[in-house]
């Protein structure tokens, strides 16, 4: 996917979580090609580009066009790093049109950015007054404000459930639904959150009731699964022999993912009952990924950025070919 234009730069601070354990495993060849598929603020990137050579390289992607704007001056002053705006799904596109066939190394740093919370007119925080927008690119699709205005009760329930594990979804779609008919709909964070305290009845301790509305809200508008799962499902087809897939996820469901792809693509797959009985016997698997290993930050990184504290990072390997056979 070609590059697209971006003017504004972003200020705003973002501590990259669990920055050293994710380049020492990724890294296996200083002269390799890697992609970092979730660029953000380039806090991976620029470690990346510190451990490799003068031949090394990097891709990197994010569909946030303020990310690929503060981007820019490190794109230009280190000619082996390659920016572009782009899905991480899209990746394998962008490995075309660069003639890459495989690369040493692939990271995923799953999630919303410190500064797309921090900037409120964005609308990914509760915390201030914005337009309800939440999308990670601005360039395109239906805001979250858009959406509100014309999904049904059923279809909020089922996003706020789904995505956010939300106990009072239809309480809260009821509400919102409710609003809308009477000529008001929400569209700005304070007003999302007013609403939200009012519909839910109990809160979590030491958690703002709107969190995870906020949440849920913010999975669907950018589609965030389904972008996991199809650049989950171009990674055998991309990563080289022995290269390494690093993957740090903020939500017990993108996690879920990483660790269901990663194991079916580690382990056979158990057998039925009626395969089991079946007289012939199955084909033999051959496992393409060894896992290497599952960590979350410290103390001292949890203690000087709260938001760590829910990473999960999971790393795997490439097994090669001939040692799969």
């Amino acid at each position: 996917m070609p590059s697209t234009p971006v003017h504004a730069a972003a200020t705003l601070q973002h501590r990259t979580v669990l920055l050293h354990e994710a380049v020492d495993r990724l890294v296996t060849d200083t002269a390799g090609i890697y992609l970092d598929a979730t660029f953000g603020r380039g806090g991976h990137t620029r470690e990346l580009l510190s451990r490799l050579a003068s031949a090394g390289r990097v891709v990197a992607l994010d569909r946030d066009p303020q990310a690929i704007a503060a981007g820019r001056e490190l794109a230009q002053a280190d000619a082996r790093l390659t920016l572009v705006h782009a899905p991480f799904s899209a990746f394998g596109e962008v490995l075309n049109g660069l003639e890459i066939a495989s690369v040493r190394g692939i990271l995923f740093d799953l999630g919303v950015s410190s500064p797309q919370i921090d900037e409120t007119r964005r609308g990914f925080s509760f915390r201030g007054d914005a337009p309800l927008d939440m999308r990670m690119d601005t360039t395109q699709g239906a805001t979250a404000a858009q959406f509100l205005a014309e999904a049904s009760v059923d279809e909020i329930t089922r996003v706020l459930r789904d995505y956010g594990d939300e106990r009072a979804a239809f309480p809260i779609a009821k509400a919102l639904v409710a609003r809308r008919e009477r000529g008001e709909p929400v569209t700005r964070t304070a007003e999302l959150a007013a609403l939200v305290a009012q519909a839910v009845r109990s809160r979590e301790a030491g958690q703002d009731p709107a969190t995870r509305t906020f949440q849920a809200l913010r999975i669907h508008v950018n589609a965030e699964l389904a972008e996991l799962e199809a650049a989950l499902a171009q990674v055998m087809a991309r990563l080289a022999d022995g290269g390494r897939l690093v993957v740090i996820s903020f939500h017990s469901l993108e996690d879920r993912m990483v660790k269901q792809f990663m194991a079916s693509q580690a382990r056979a797959p158990e057998l039925t009952r009626e395969q089991r009985r079946m007289p012939v016997e199955p084909a033999p698997f051959h496992p393409g990924l060894k896992l290497l290993a599952k960590l979350r930050p410290g103390p001292a990184e949890v203690g000087a950025n709260p938001r760590a504290r829910s990473a999960i990072m999971r790393v795997a390997e490439r097994l090669p070919e001939a040692e799969a056979a």
